[in-house]
């Protein structure tokens, strides 16, 4: 069994902190997997009709939960259940001293299932596609940037020896019928799972929800409706601006992203990537690290009216600091001005450079400006490492 160490650490923090977590992440993430390296746990998979029929009396379940040797009790796919929220609900109230992990595609804002958020009742953690830094669990070898793009993240398919377009069909596929369907009021499958493929065409732009209405036949705000589901189910990225208050900052037009490079990939018909693809995908895999190590919501892009933009930016707490992180294919494409117009609005941070052409971190000095410049494969390693 793959030893995922950083999510195993991240869910028993968080259980250490709540009774309850909620973890979720798409579909063929490894949530399952990842449940079954916690230790001793009671397991219900939440799709058999005999797992349902176990929870149709909560209390009963959880007072002989809390009899047994078990250190967790696992829910997974718990939307499947009629009413997820009683049965969570019940077990934090009621039963604190049992340790629960349920599990689940999407966020908890899915209304048709869920009536209640448990706001306050748990923490959440959001098990992404496999970062960059998880490369070595996964594959006994260096860091290969192409084929983490090609293959994307999803553990499947990144161990699979071959691109196969059924594995990427069959899981479109699962997404509506599963999650979409299950958990959201949407009738039109094609203009919602067009939105989702046009998402992922033009994965790392700017969103222009009036031209995608346009390209899809329906109206502007069902397509800001859609995608606040495949936000919700995890397979859309809202990047939105960073601004504080700065006159020429843009404040409103988020970018978006595909969840994941294979995806993204395959929408676009791609097999192998071109030189000047690269730039793309090397934002993309950031954006992975980012996720897993800061989580949702946390991640910004800048642009000003000048038109001069950061790729990322990251904010710490409550304070000043800001870091900035660009990425380039090579580091002799890089140029300060965007950064140098950043600072002179929000001075305080750490200034980032990610490239193709770059190992461990490194530090030099552009345009009176400190960077540090490393691998998209060592980014997580030096996040965690200085906070």
């Amino acid at each position: 069994m793959l030893e995922r160490t950083f999510w195993i650490q991240r869910v028993k923090l968080a259980l250490e902190k709540r009774s309850l977590v909620w973890l979720s992440g798409v579909r063929r993430v490894g949530k399952t997997t990842l449940c079954s390296s916690l230790g001793d746990a009671l397991r219900l998979d939440c799709e058999l009709p005999s797992a349902r029929l176990r929870l149709e009396d909560p209390e009963f379940f959880w007072r002989a939960a809390a009899k047994t040797e078990a250190k967790f009790v696992v829910l997974d796919e718990v939307h499947r259940l009629p009413n997820p929220s009683e049965v969570l609900k019940i077990a934090v109230d009621h039963f604190p001293q049992v340790k629960v992990v349920a599990t689940g595609s999407s966020t908890l804002a899915a209304r048709k299932k869920f009536q209640d958020n448990l706001a306050g009742r748990k923490l959440e953690v959001w098990l992404t596609p496999a970062p960059p830094s998880e490369w070595n669990t996964f594959v006994p070898s260096s860091f290969d940037f192409e084929k983490r793009s090609l293959f994307g993240g999803l553990p499947p398919f990144l161990l699979a020896q071959k691109l196969d377009d059924e594995l990427f069909t069959e899981w479109m596929d699962s997404y509506w019928s599963k999650d979409v369907q299950e958990l959201f009021s949407i009738e039109k499958r094609s203009a919602f799972m067009g939105l989702l493929e046009l998402i992922f065409r033009q994965s790392g732009e700017l969103f222009e929800a009036t031209a995608y209405s346009e390209s899809l036949g329906v109206s502007r705000q069902t397509v800001q409706n859609y995608l606040e589901v495949l936000s919700q189910t995890h397979v859309a990225h809202i990047i939105r601006p960073f601004n504080a208050g700065g006159v020429t900052e843009i404040k409103a037009q988020p970018k978006v992203f595909g969840f994941d490079t294979g995806f993204v990939n395959w929408c676009r018909g791609v097999s192998s990537l071109s030189s000047e693809s690269q730039g793309n995908m090397l934002e993309h895999l950031v954006l992975c690290e980012l996720n897993a190590i800061m989580g949702a919501g946390t991640v910004y892009y800048w642009r000003n009216k000048q038109k001069n933009e950061i790729d990322f930016v990251i904010r710490h707490g409550r304070g000043n600091n800001v870091d900035t992180i660009e990425c380039k294919s090579k580091l002799k494409k890089f140029e300060p001005n965007a950064v140098q117009a950043f600072r002179k609005i929000h001075p305080s941070g750490r200034n980032i450079v990610i490239t193709l052409d770059s190992a461990e971190p490194q530090i030099f000095t552009k345009a009176g400006l400190e960077f540090t410049c490393l691998g998209v494969e060592y980014l997580g390693t030096f996040l965690r490492a200085s906070g």
